[in-house]
């Protein structure tokens, strides 16, 4: 069975910044299809649950009390192209708007609500490496016979 990287939170996980998640039920959709590789990239990196909030601003992640918190999401994303490379896995499902997973939005950095075009860290290496990053948004997409 192909393995995918999943973002804990939509599995259900309480690994979101706040301590809670972003369970989705259409998840339970491709656990017929596909091994679950769940990973929350922030807490891999060090951070803890919960945490302050943070945005990515450029090449930076900033917390909303200021501090530059950018090594814990390069590090969280380091660890899961490790994993990829590891375990050779292809396919990625990421929580959209993450200032680690969002893989067409994320939150401007100015902590304003503001969407902007851009990648979260983790998706951003993975996308580099070639595993195609798919959101709850188009979870449909990774069911055969269902595109």
């Amino acid at each position: 069975m192909e393995k995918i990287l999943v973002s804990a939170c939509l599995l259900g996980d309480n690994c979101k910044y706040n301590g809670k998640n972003n369970y989705t039920k259409e998840i339970e959709e491709i656990k017929q299809y596909y091994e679950i590789i769940p990973i929350c990239p922030e807490t891999m990196g060090g951070l803890s649950i919960p945490r302050l909030k943070s945005e990515r601003k450029g090449n930076r992640a900033i917390n909303e009390k200021g501090q530059d918190v950018t090594k814990y999401f390069v590090k969280g994303a380091d660890q899961v192209l490790n994993i990829v490379k590891f375990l050779h896995i292809k396919k990625a499902l990421l929580k959209e708007n993450s200032p680690s997973c969002g893989v067409k939005h994320i939150y401007d950095g100015t902590f304003s609500n503001k969407l902007v075009d851009f990648q979260g860290f983790t998706s951003e290496l993975l996308i580099k490496a070639g595993v195609e990053c798919f959101t709850e948004e188009n979870i449909k997409d990774l069911i055969p016979n269902k595109k």
